[in-house]
């Protein structure tokens, strides 16, 4: 079997992912880096890579510009050659808000020239914003082997997060026969992975039906399981969505827990090292007579003369003498001074604590943020990108330190538990 024609990729990473917060205000949501070396998408690029499939089409959207630069010609992930292609599909927008992407399956038809061009008998498609390891031809030999029209990708989760999934009750077949779009009282713990097997024709022929069908799990899913084949694909491995910065937080604490199942290297997830000018060959990270490190993730190029303890912590960060890391995830580049202290917080690329400075301040982890409430209220601090806190400075949890903020922008020595502080955006 020729593997290099068995099915056409289209990777939807458009949308804006508001819930990470300030770490989605310069980049689109598959665009974050996760792990110290990876970003968000390098995941569904690497898995699609692995799973020997060739043709990919990359659906952006939402500040699009990093995501692109990162993509490039998709040689990281060797799609580069006569049958193998990494193609960016960049919005195609107007003057209005209306005519961006309305849902999923709106974005698909957006560019169904792109589906009409590669006459394939089946297309998979995947979210760029979960972190996970998966085989997608064993998907596509399921999908044969069912005669479906449609496989849905299915794991188990608790009854008590069921209600962010789409929710497919199955028969003893595996046939999906009713489906339930983020339910508040579930009849099942079966939720969707948003990756699908569509046999091509039928992809058209569903998305030529109805304009107002704008959403896969929402339109396109129940219509085609009321009339057509729809079987579930059971997962049984590591599956993270990181749409919320607690979600993104414990999947980059995971990678610190042996048993946890994350195994990026194991998996041969790749990145584009040189993108954003990174580098693959940076310095040796470098340790001081004093250092402490314990459980952490140091990525190359850092310089470590304090403490850094159950943290991940990014190509170039530095701890000086007397600091402390602990909890907390670091871009790249991020300077902590001497005798600072960073307890269960998340800097964006080149922060800059001073020396001194306190984040994560006190014990009460319970009032959330007063701007945010949704998204930080487990005691998690944001730090954004090139954000400078002053020497000295007191913050303390579920706070939110803006984006190129400096010392004209604190009212005082102290931001108490829930307060912002914003600057330039």
């Amino acid at each position: 079997m020729n593997r290099k024609q068995d099915a056409l990729v289209l990777l939807l990473a458009g949308g804006v992912g508001s819930r990470l917060n300030i770490l989605v205000q310069s980049r689109a949501k598959p665009a974050v880096p996760f792990g110290g070396l990876y970003r968000i998408i390098d995941f569904s690029m690497s898995n699609v890579m692995n799973s020997g499939l060739t043709k990919v089409g990359v659906l952006t959207q939402y500040k699009p510009l990093s995501l692109m630069r990162h993509i490039g010609t998709g040689d990281a992930w060797d799609f580069t050659g006569r049958s193998r292609e990494v193609k960016i599909l960049p919005p195609r927008t107007g003057s209005h808000d209306s005519d961006w992407y309305k849902g999923t399956a709106d974005a698909v038809r957006q560019n169904i020239d792109f589906l009409e061009a590669n006459a394939v008998d089946e297309v998979v498609l995947l979210s760029g914003d979960h972190i996970y390891h998966m085989d997608f031809y064993a998907m596509l030999e399921y999908h044969r082997h069912k005669k479906a029209d449609v496989t849905v990708a299915m794991m188990v989760v608790s009854r008590s997060e069921i209600h962010q999934f789409g929710a497919g009750i199955i028969d003893g077949n595996n046939r999906i026969i009713d489906w339930e779009e983020k339910p508040r009282q579930p009849r099942t713990n079966l939720a969707s992975m948003g990756i699908y097997v569509f046999n091509r024709r039928y992809l058209l022929d569903a998305l030529a039906r109805d304009r107002d069908e704008i959403d896969f799990g929402m339109h396109i899913l129940p219509w085609a399981i009321e009339k057509d084949n729809v079987f579930a694909y059971p997962f049984y491995g590591y599956w993270r969505d990181v749409g919320t910065i607690q979600a993104y937080w414990e999947a980059n604490m995971d990678l610190l827990k042996p048993m946890s199942g994350i195994q990026p290297e194991k998996w041969g997830i790749r990145t584009n090292v040189e993108a954003d000018g990174r580098r693959a060959d940076r310095a040796p990270t470098r340790y001081g007579a004093d250092a402490v490190v314990k459980g952490a993730m140091i990525s190359a190029g850092c310089n470590i003369q304090g403490t850094v303890i159950n943290s991940v912590l990014a190509s170039g960060v530095v701890v000086e003498r007397g600091a402390v890391v602990k909890d907390s995830i670091l871009f790249a580049d991020c300077v902590v001074e001497s005798d600072a202290s960073v307890d269960l917080a998340i800097f964006d690329k080149r922060a800059h604590i001073g020396s001194g400075a306190i984040i994560g301040a006190g014990t009460n982890h319970h009032i959330p943020n007063r701007r945010e409430p949704t998204h930080l209220y487990t005691g998690i601090t944001l730090v954004g990108k090139e954000a400078v806190v002053p020497r000295g400075q007191v913050v303390g949890r579920n706070c939110i330190i803006g984006s190129h903020t400096h010392h004209v922008h604190y009212a005082g020595n102290e931001v108490a538990d829930g307060d912002s502080v914003l600057g330039l955006t």
